[in-house]
């Protein structure tokens, strides 16, 4: 089964972008930028999907988004990455935090903090 840290490191060998590796900022910020634009490309193709079709999901138009939701993923690692982080340390994280609030019953409402 594969692994975060698998993903993470083999995405990293097929990253070819200005810094790559580095950390550097221009790393940080092109990671950043494609991260944004392949989620606006999900978001985009399901758009059609309520444009075009009523909302009805195609088997061939699921697929499609999931192949967009995997250049999420890759550009989601390397961001990561180039922060100096570890993909597995952020789902984790992430899931403390879910479980904290639904300890707590704040898993609605809004703000960074709850």
């Amino acid at each position: 089964m594969l692994t975060f840290e698998d993903y993470q490191l083999a995405a990293a060998e097929t990253a070819i972008y200005p810094g790559s590796g580095t950390g550097e900022d221009k790393a940080i910020v092109y990671t950043l930028l494609g991260l944004t634009n392949e989620a606006g490309e999900v978001a985009g193709k399901y758009k059609k999907v309520l444009r075009d079709s009523g909302g009805l999901l195609s088997y061939e138009k699921r697929q499609a988004i999931l192949d967009e939701a995997g250049d999420v993923l890759w550009y989601l690692s390397g961001l990561v990455g180039e922060l100096g982080g570890a993909l597995e340390d952020v789902a984790q994280g992430n899931l403390d935090k879910l479980n904290s609030r639904k300890a707590r019953g704040v898993l609605g409402g809004s703000g960074d903090n709850r």
